[in-house]
């Protein structure tokens, strides 16, 4: 009797699953940064390509894509962004295509670019009722630009989150129809918020308004919250965002202390750290006490900046009642905040900071200068 033996058959290909970090925004994203995937992450609020476990692109519906950014503010016309998207579109090299034509310059084309992947990240990694899934291989058709490491994306959105908590607390303003609140003492407000004030008309929401004024979401959330602050915009009556508002609070509240700190402690080197936990003690003015002309310690204020005094000595003699007050330290007081001004936190660290030293473009300062003329407008 023949006995034959059948080989086993071979293993099946695993691929190796590398150990992802505990802190992070979204452990998913922190796995997928590790094992360097490349693909497409799909969130409740949007996407974020990957290359290499980098963030290439970022889309979500609550934010202006690049197109709108392009054309409406003028950098490009709608016929050259409709010719790349036709040329290369299928190629996955749009932004290459418009380099390469002249219809933009390399470093105008990143700067856009990372404001928009910022802008629409910060919605893609809020909370989720939805699960996530990840398609390995997706490739996003604009082509790689500029790729920024998960952490800085995070942290970024992190930064975000806690900069809006400090203007106003309440985040109802961020996606429901809004409406105008007629005062009698309306207080002025700079054009840039005077632009938004314009378009709330009851049933605009923050994304209506982002879109027809070609702005980031963001810079409109910020906008909308101080003006949600000085009591002249509020949600229209009868919207009923109070669950995903205790949805979003709870999502905020579940990052541990320990997450916060591990996303500051990968900033670049030189870059200033990021605002410090919101505490509702740092949120309430201290009450204004003068201090002495010449303390012998300086005194600092909660929620301000350290006040150095300087030491002078007392006046010989009393001045005549005729004569005009000697010069003197004056008193330190905290006025009261103001709502439509921006709060008063350390410098938050620019996210385009490393254009300067990665791009070989010879204008990106002066271009970093133009972004930031176009977002005081």
């Amino acid at each position: 009797m023949t006995t034959v033996r059948t080989p086993p058959p071979p293993p099946l290909p695993v691929r190796q699953r590398a150990v992802a970090p505990a802190a992070g925004l979204s452990p998913m994203l922190s796995r997928l940064a590790a094992e360097r995937a490349t693909g497409v992450l799909v969130r409740e609020c949007g996407s974020l390509y990957l290359s290499e476990g980098q963030v290439v692109h970022a889309e979500s519906p609550a934010t202006p894509g690049l197109d709108v950014l392009l054309t409406v503010r003028g950098a490009l016309n709608a016929e050259g962004w409709r010719e790349a998207i036709a040329e290369a579109g299928a190629r996955r090299l749009v932004g290459r295509f418009l380099v390469d034509r002249g219809r933009i310059a390399k470093g105008a084309l990143e700067l856009c670019h990372l404001g928009a992947l910022y802008d629409a990240a910060y919605f893609v990694l809020g909370p989720s009722r939805a699960p996530s899934r990840f398609r390995y291989g997706a490739a996003h058709w604009l082509g790689p630009v500029h790729p920024v490491p998960v952490a800085a994306v995070e942290r970024e959105t992190l930064r975000r989150r806690e900069l809006l908590h400090r203007i106003w607390s309440d985040p109802a303003t961020d996606d429901a129809p809004l409406v105008r609140i007629e005062r009698l003492d309306e207080p002025a407000v700079a054009p840039r918020q005077a632009a938004v004030l314009g378009r709330v008309d009851g049933t605009r929401t923050a994304a209506d308004i982002s879109r027809a004024l070609g702005r980031p979401a963001f810079h409109t959330l910020v906008d909308l919250r101080r003006l949600a602050a000085a009591g002249i915009v509020a949600p229209a009556p009868g919207t009923e965002v109070a669950a995903r508002h205790e949805e979003r609070e709870r999502f905020d509240a579940a990052i541990p202390a320990e997450a916060r700190a591990a996303l500051r402690a990968t900033s670049p080197a030189g870059a200033p750290p990021g605002p410090a936990p919101v505490t509702p003690a740092a949120m309430t003015p201290a009450p204004a006490t003068p201090a002495p002309a010449t303390p012998a310690t300086p005194v600092t204020p909660v929620g301000t900046a350290t006040a150095r005094t300087t030491p002078t000595a007392p006046p010989a003699a009393p001045p005549a009642p005729t004569a005009l007050p000697a010069r003197d330290t004056p008193p330190l007081t905290l006025a009261p905040p103001d709502p439509l001004a921006p709060p008063d936190t350390p410098a938050p660290p620019d996210p385009l900071a490393h254009l300067a030293l990665t791009s070989t473009d010879p204008d990106v300062s002066l271009l970093r200068r133009l972004r930031d003329a176009l977002e005081a407008l």
